[in-house]
């Protein structure tokens, strides 16, 4: 046993430093003992499999937060008891035990994976991912606000039950990919990232400034597509009118988490009403934006926490552009 601990901390110690076979390494001698806690909890079926696949991206993404790395197989069990008992919980099925102590929330992860190498292992796996499997996997793990299978499913366009397939696929895929892409990863994807809070910062200056227009012809791509689920509902004139139409009457948007990609970018808003009229818009808003050449070519906007109906009319729920659709 002691062998057996030993081994696991040097592979602990080698993905820490870097090496992405070792994590696939440490996942396989350990991924009969997560499935077993998986089966125990939830029973046989596709959910304990989800889960194992689940588990094991966050285990992949959370190596740095590993304190005892002879420890490295209970952290793992942890994980994926951790992650059944939030599907319980999201079914709604009775779960008496309390939930153990884990360090960090999946809410962090993306923050975390700034000061660890794995991040880099992580966005190239995504990048070989399909359109329809990356959005929701981005969704899922590395935004705050539009993370619920229900929300996925509204900026997709698509059933719940297409978004938990499509997340299974993904998981599974990333996880396969990974050893492949751990040698080409590169060490630009900070920089992306800091850039990408550049250009939400210099959209929002220029929207107030009157020049969010020219923005948009210069910088967006000219066929840009404003997206409601699957569907077309209009281009950059109608962004550019709801976006004058929200400052004049005193709205303003702060961006305050972002994740990017070579062709997505999230852009997570805080919304500020005016005073006189606090229900103007939701309180905030995720602009998902597909890319191309570093181009803008599709937006989606999704408001993760909706006011309660009763205090907004329905035209502000749903998509940022509440006028007519172009």
């Amino acid at each position: 046993m002691t062998d057996l601990r030993e081994r696991d901390a040097a592979l602990v110690l080698a993905a820490q430093a870097g090496e992405a076979a070792a994590v696939g390494v440490l996942l396989d001698r350990h991924r009969a003992g997560m499935r077993a806690v998986a089966l125990s909890l939830l029973g046989p079926g596709p959910d304990a499999e989800d889960v194992v696949q689940d588990a094991a991206l966050t285990a992949l993404r959370r190596i740095g937060d590993i304190r005892d790395p002879e420890a490295v197989g209970p952290w793992l069990r942890m994980i994926v008891r951790n992650r059944c008992r939030g599907l319980l919980r999201e079914a709604r099925r009775v779960e008496p035990v309390a939930e153990p102590p884990l360090a960090g929330h999946d809410a962090d992860l993306g923050r975390a994976l700034d000061d660890h190498a794995t991040r880099t292992w992580v966005w190239e796996a995504i990048e070989a991912l399909s359109p329809t499997l990356r959005l929701p996997l981005i969704l899922r793990h590395f935004s705050e606000g539009v993370t619920g299978y229900e929300a996925i499913a509204q900026v997709c366009g698509v059933p719940v039950g297409t978004v938990r397939s499509r997340l299974s696929q993904a998981r599974a895929k990333l996880l396969d990919a990974l050893a492949g892409t751990a040698q080409s990863a590169y060490s630009g994807l900070r920089s992306r990232t800091e850039a990408s809070w550049a250009e939400a910062r210099d959209t929002l200056t220029a929207a107030e400034s009157g020049r969010f227009g020219a923005l948009l012809r210069g910088e967006w791509s000219a066929e840009v597509a404003l997206m409601s689920g699957a569907a077309r509902i209009g281009g950059a004139a109608l962004l550019e009118r709801a976006m004058d139409r929200d400052l004049s009457a005193g709205v303003r948007q702060r961006p305050v988490n972002v994740a990017a990609c070579r062709t997505l970018a999230v852009w997570e808003m805080v919304i500020d009403n005016p005073a006189d009229d606090p229900a103007h818009c939701p309180p905030s808003v995720a602009w998902i934006m597909h890319l191309d050449g570093g181009r803008v070519t599709q937006l989606r906007l999704h408001h993760p926490r909706p006011l309660r109906p009763a205090a907004v009319p329905a035209e502000l729920l749903g998509i940022w552009p509440h006028e007519e659709r172009v």
